[in-house]
């Protein structure tokens, strides 16, 4: 006699709330050198129903850093346009700037799963998830909780992830914001970004 088994139960999923990242530096990686500055904004909220874009201006975070790397690249420093010398004194303790981004993030993710995004991601993760665990000990996104955009806009749109562009994509994926190297601005202009290949279709793929 075959005895049929109970159907599996579906898992319970938390919906995801995307959060934009930009972060500027002065170098290529964390430990070295250091990050200056952090902006963050949230993008939206997916759940069983599909993906809420949200208004980017309305929950941000931003900081600027106390530099904790011995070492600088020029012409790193010069893309943002931060004053070294001037976060020396002014600028937040990582380990401060850090909780209370934690924090913050706690407060704007409740009951649901915070992600961090980003264009590209892997450069402002591994700059963020570095200072989280060196200075928090934890990360709010755990240690994977990342989604890359051009990732994101390679899938939908069936190209090669190395030929993904802002120049290559259709203009109203494109946020109308400035990119302007200030980590907050970056993070609202690339949370529009986001928003919108969500909610894309992409592109028929070719057989």
């Amino acid at each position: 006699m075959i005895v049929a088994m109970p159907a599996p139960r579906p898992r319970a999923v938390r919906p995801s709330l995307y959060i934009s990242v930009d972060i500027e530096a002065d170098g290529p990686i964390p430990g070295p050198y250091s990050m200056l500055s952090l902006g963050a904004a949230v993008a939206g909220r997916q759940d069983a129903g599909g993906f809420t874009a949200a208004d980017p201006e309305r929950d941000t975070f931003y900081r600027e850093l106390r530099p904790t790397g011995t070492e600088t690249d020029p012409q790193a420093l010069a893309v943002s346009g931060l004053d070294r010398a001037r976060l020396t004194t002014e600028g937040s303790e990582p380990a401060a700037a850090m909780a209370e981004f934690t924090a913050w993030v706690g407060t704007v993710s409740e009951g649901a799963q915070p992600v961090m995004t980003g264009y590209p991601a892997a450069y402002d993760w591994m700059f963020l998830y570095w200072y989280l665990i060196r200075f928090t000990g934890s990360s709010p996104f755990g240690h994977s909780g990342c989604l890359d955009m051009k990732t994101l806009y390679a899938a939908k749109a069936h190209v090669p992830l190395r030929a993904v562009a802002k120049a290559t994509m259709p203009r109203e994926l494109l946020s109308r914001r400035h990119h302007t190297h200030h980590a907050l601005d970056d993070a609202v202009e690339q949370a529009e970004l986001f928003a919108n290949l969500m909610n894309w279709k992409g592109t028929a793929h070719a057989l």
